[in-house]
């Protein structure tokens, strides 16, 4: 006899945002609310057309969403035939919602065998923040399907993680190392998996996860056995070989635009010293008087050193880099989603998968040395309909790739005089605290040494 994957109805209140992403309206303030609202960026079909599982229909009911996004309409209804897909669109599109709609409407739908146990769908991610923000999408998503959620990932929750796979989800989300460290011992198994996620699919390349990404892939059913979803920016020959390989003829979907970067982005470009970088950021916040900021740095280095000489000079502002041990980066964005921290000095770790509401301006105080950094992020802001600031400063150091990025999104990015103005004087930079993390056993030693061990004699 077949089991149906069938749950009890939640109550949970929530708006879908246009972009496709599942917001808690109690974080929005009415302009971005408003924004969230607009339809002019919608398709003709309708998700009600779609055959889409009841509990999810529901769901976008409540939310008042009737309309699909343009991947949302070139990928779902594909999707739920069965289709494998590879789809590329630009961050912000309603990628998460499509194949989370897909991947919860095939679990509804599809009858389990009595022997079977889940997770029955696994969504890998690329980063930590990208798999919170797919498990919160789901959540929200699937609240009236009864379905267990999971996020797995490193640096935080070790034990508690490994408890809740223990104690049984359907749909896991995770980055690659920590799902691998699982799977080993033997935590959950991959035999029952009967839809697999890949986001993000370039920037696992970028990451070198591939290798993991492989092993996961084939430790699953077959490909012609499950399922198979693909999303990225961009569909390039590494990733289309990834896709052919480890899916079952997939329908490639790329959802093209007339300009790689958004159109209401007001782009421009400052040439200046290194020297006189942070005389130039304390200007154009003054001028700009900015109200949700994401200023974007290439090493953690420089990150401490920005944030240092905004708090010395009156700015509130926080790092987010890879060496923040993860509790405190998901305290920090939920802190900068509520507009209650005004700035945030940030790594490419910040460029990719973070949906943040109303960000007013994006300033990279360096600017990066990969071309498709650029695009990820400036989209940080004129998400949702708005518009927004991308501001570059180009020093002798990182000028090097300004010709690559202008010819990749096709247009020279327009220049403005540094203004003796524009130079403020500025104050000492705040030294900031940092704990140095602590070993494996609980105690801090010397660098270099051992302890309780003589040197060796020599002879």
């Amino acid at each position: 006899m077949a089991k149906y994957r069938t749950g009890e109805h939640f109550s949970f209140s929530f708006t879908l945002s246009e972009s496709g992403i599942w917001i808690d309206p109690r974080i929005l303030s009415p302009r971005d609310y408003h924004l969230f609202m607009q339809k002019d960026h919608l398709t003709s079909v309708l998700f009600s057309s779609l055959g889409l599982s009841d509990p999810l229909l529901e769901s976008l009911e409540d939310a008042g969403f009737i309309h699909c996004t343009p991947i949302q309409a070139a990928t779902l209804p594909l999707a739920l035939q069965g289709q494998d897909i590879a789809g590329q669109a630009q961050t912000g599109t309603g990628k998460t919602a499509a194949f989370l709609l897909a991947t919860l409407h095939y679990l509804m739908e599809t009858p389990a065998a009595d022997d079977a146990v889940g997770p029955w769908a696994m969504i890998l991610a690329p980063t930590r923040e990208l798999a919170v923000q797919i498990h919160r999408d789901a959540e929200l998503i699937g609240r009236y399907t009864g379905l267990r959620f999971a996020a797995v990932y490193g640096g935080t929750g070790y034990d508690s993680q490994r408890r809740q796979l223990e104690s049984g989800v359907d749909v896991l989300i995770g980055t690659p190392g920590r799902l691998i460290d699982y799977f080993k011992q033997g935590v959950y198994r991959l035999s029952d998996i009967e839809v697999v996620v890949l986001d993000e699919a370039d920037r696992m390349f970028d990451l070198g996860f591939i290798a993991d990404i492989r092993y996961l892939l084939r430790k699953m059913p077959p490909p012609g056995q499950r399922i198979n979803m693909l999303f990225s920016a961009t569909l390039s020959n590494r990733v289309m070989e990834l896709a052919y390989e480890h899916m079952n003829d997939p329908q490639v979907i790329r959802i093209e635009t007339e300009y790689v970067t958004a159109d209401k982005v007001r782009q421009s470009l400052y040439h200046v010293s290194a020297h006189d970088k942070i005389s130039l950021l304390l200007g154009v916040l003054h001028q700009q008087d900015p109200k949700r900021t994401m200023i974007f740095v290439n090493t953690k280095r420089a990150a401490d050193r920005v944030s240092g000489y905004l708090l010395g000079n009156g700015y509130e502002a926080e790092v987010l880099s890879g060496d923040i041990p993860q509790n405190k980066r998901l305290r920090l964005l939920e802190s900068f989603q509520r507009g209650e921290l005004p700035i945030l000095v940030a790594t490419d770790v910040a460029a990719r998968g973070l949906h943040i509401p109303d960000v007013t301006h994006v300033i990279n105080f360096d600017l990066p040395q990969d071309r498709e950094d650029y695009v990820h992020r400036i989209g940080r802001t004129a998400r949702i309909g708005a518009s927004g600031d991308a501001i570059s400063f180009a020093c002798e150091e990182y000028v090097y790739s300004l010709p690559e990025i202008e010819d990749f999104i096709g247009q020279k990015i327009p220049t403005l005089p540094v203004s003796e103005e524009l130079l403020l004087e500025y104050k000492p930079a705040k030294r900031l605290e940092r704990r140095r993390p602590p070993f494996s056993g609980g105690e801090h030693r010397p660098r270099g040494r051992t302890p309780h061990r003589r040197p060796a004699n020599r002879t």
